[in-house]
């Protein structure tokens, strides 16, 4: 469960828009499903509540998701992010995409929200606690990358 009476923590059911979910300098060098390339996505650095139900359990808005500060180009990398770990496309945060933007230093890109969580469904800790990285097309190099997730704290 996340602490929400610290600071650090920024009010995020109080104050809304911020980053909920972040992995540091991740590669995205060996293909697979989120079991397989070991690449997940806390939120909240340490979850939300997962109350055996929707109802009760911490819940998430998702606004936006950023690969960003890259070492390299990862611009033959094909992902998609997902709310379980076995890369169920039809659990997509963020639908296929390849990484075209992320040519070098200095560059980035922002994926788009699939469907329903662009429009009208929260991800909630009775669903994950975490997001997953598919990978189905590797780097083929051992360029990294952060992936950013922003969005609205429904509650912890």
């Amino acid at each position: 469960m996340a602490n929400s009476d610290s600071l650090g923590q920024f009010y995020l059911d109080s104050i809304g828009y911020g980053r909920v979910a972040y992995i540091k300098a991740t590669a995205l060098n060996t293909t697979g499903n989120g079991t397989t390339t070991g690449v997940t996505i806390p939120f909240l650095s340490g979850g939300l509540t997962n109350a055996g139900a929707a109802v009760g359990s911490g819940s998430v808005v998702l606004r936006r998701v950023t690969i960003q500060n890259p070492t390299g180009s990862m611009a033959s990398a094909n992902i998609s992010i997902t709310t379980s770990k076995d890369g169920n496309i039809s659990n997509a945060v963020v639908a296929n995409v390849v990484l075209s933007g992320i040519t070098g230093a200095g560059t980035y890109q922002d994926l788009n929200i699939a469907v329903p969580y662009n429009t009208n469904t929260a991800v909630t800790g009775f669903t994950t606690q975490a997001l997953f990285v598919n990978v189905t097309t590797a780097t083929g190099n051992g360029n990294t990358a952060d992936i950013v997730v922003f969005g609205d704290v429904v509650s912890f």
